[in-house]
């Protein structure tokens, strides 16, 4: 099994900044997209930042040029480094890995989609 592990979350004021971690471990061959989702009450899981193998990335509109998504393949880690936090982004975020799962014998197995266990994230004004 490929699980992920998500730290950072936390209660911030509006204005202050928040780093979000999430670690794959397992058995894994490789890893290709990856990305951070948030969830607010009620609502369904929204994507809010993508990277792909390649690095290259997108992100929601309303948090464009304030939430910066990266990540360490060495690690098999992502981040999301988010800024100038307001109160609408108050929500639980969850991170997902798209990869391959590899064999004992290190072969290259069948492909995988992971959750993360999701982090509060409170912004008050």
């Amino acid at each position: 099994q490929v699980q992920l592990v998500e730290s950072g979350g936390g209660a911030v004021q509006a204005g202050g900044s928040l780093r979000l971690s999430c670690a794959a471990s397992g058995r894994i061959f490789s890893i290709d997209a990856m990305g951070w989702y948030r969830q607010f009450p009620g609502k369904q899981r929204e994507l809010v930042a993508h990277i792909t193998s390649g690095g290259t990335t997108n992100y929601e509109d309303s948090v464009k040029g304030r939430f910066t998504i990266a990540r360490d393949n060495a690690k098999n880690t992502v981040y999301l480094q988010m800024n100038n936090l307001k109160p609408e982004d108050t929500a639980v975020y969850y991170c997902n890995v798209d990869g391959r799962r590899s064999y004992p014998n290190g072969f290259p197995g069948e492909s995988f989609t992971s959750w993360g266990q999701g982090t509060q994230v409170t912004v008050s004004s």
